[in-house]
């Protein structure tokens, strides 16, 4: 048995499947930024879509994140083996090398940010390049360091659909396009703590601090967690409040935030795996949720 495992891991290493190099680029993730990024570039294109420009955007950005999302399993594929949520990930499992690792993820980031400078606009490859470097070069490191490398990782995460307003308009300026971000980042803050409230065995176990220092009654996480929903609400209506999206729009938005909050607040009343689940389920339905309203908008309103 033991000859027959160490053939099929040699088998593996001298020819990872395309499988495993995919879940290397956390396709769930890197969908989501698409998502992200598209939601941007639609809320952004003034009149007519530019759908030629809309496909180079999606197909860069596809390049870039997904190398970045490689690149973050090349960096922590050590710490991934002492966690039971990312042990069968293909760096730990040694179905890919590392050297084989950081080579595509290397790649993909590079072609990606070519690819959005020339096919589509400098500015919207800079905002990507920045979210690649923020999320590799900050975020990554923080995570064993500070409890702060929630709030600093939300930065990269909410840019992407800043990038799709910037593919579309070729600027960082207009305040519609850090409402998005705003959304964003404060959607992030619930649903990475809910997350961590739920492993935090496994995150300890591999030194990651994302829970702040000594709060084992929970009740800084909540707190913080609560506030963030609260200030989501009158930050989500800024997009009717300068007429950026219409009445469709502010009904789905504070509905859904509601019900993001309501779920919050159970978290914050009572602090158990339990309401931490809720929320964190919670939160995965509110950013869908809030896309999809954008667009019932922006369709309906044609």
């Amino acid at each position: 048995m033991k000859v027959t495992s160490e053939k099929t891991v040699s088998r593996s290493l001298a020819a990872p499947t395309l499988a495993d190099y995919v879940e290397l680029t956390k396709p769930g993730i890197t969908m989501l930024v698409l998502a992200s990024m598209a939601i941007g570039f639609l809320l952004g294109s003034a009149g007519s879509i530019q759908f030629v420009t809309l496909f180079h955007a999606v197909l860069g950005t596809l390049l870039i994140a997904g190398g970045t999302a490689a690149h973050n399993q090349y960096i922590e594929r050590d710490l991934d083996k002492l966690m039971v949520r990312t042990s069968k990930r293909p760096l730990p499992m040694e179905r890919i090398t590392p050297a084989h690792a950081l080579l595509f993820s290397t790649s993909l980031i590079l072609a990606g940010f070519a690819y959005l400078v020339f096919m589509v606009n400098p500015v919207a490859g800079l905002v990507s390049g920045i979210t690649t470097i923020l999320y590799l070069a900050a975020y990554t490191p923080l995570k064993r360091v500070s409890f702060a490398n929630v709030i600093v990782g939300s930065v990269p995460g909410a840019l992407p659909p800043v990038g799709g307003w910037a593919a579309a308009t070729g600027t960082i300026t207009d305040p519609g396009m850090w409402i998005l971000f705003g959304i964003v980042f404060l959607w992030q803050i619930p649903h990475v703590v809910s997350i961590a409230w739920l492993c935090n065995e496994d995150y300890t176990k591999a030194g990651f601090r994302m829970l702040p220092l000594n709060d084992t009654n929970g009740w800084v996480s909540s707190i913080f967690v609560f506030a963030c929903l609260i200030v989501l609400l009158p930050v989500s209506a800024l997009l009717y409040t300068l007429g950026i999206s219409g009445s469709i729009y502010l009904a789905g938005a504070i509905g859904s935030g509601l019900y993001f909050a309501w779920y919050g607040w159970k978290f914050l009343m009572t602090r158990t795996k339990e309401t931490a689940k809720k929320l964190m389920f919670s939160s995965l339905f509110y950013l869908p949720l809030i896309w999809i309203f954008i667009l019932a908008d922006r369709f309906i309103g044609w």
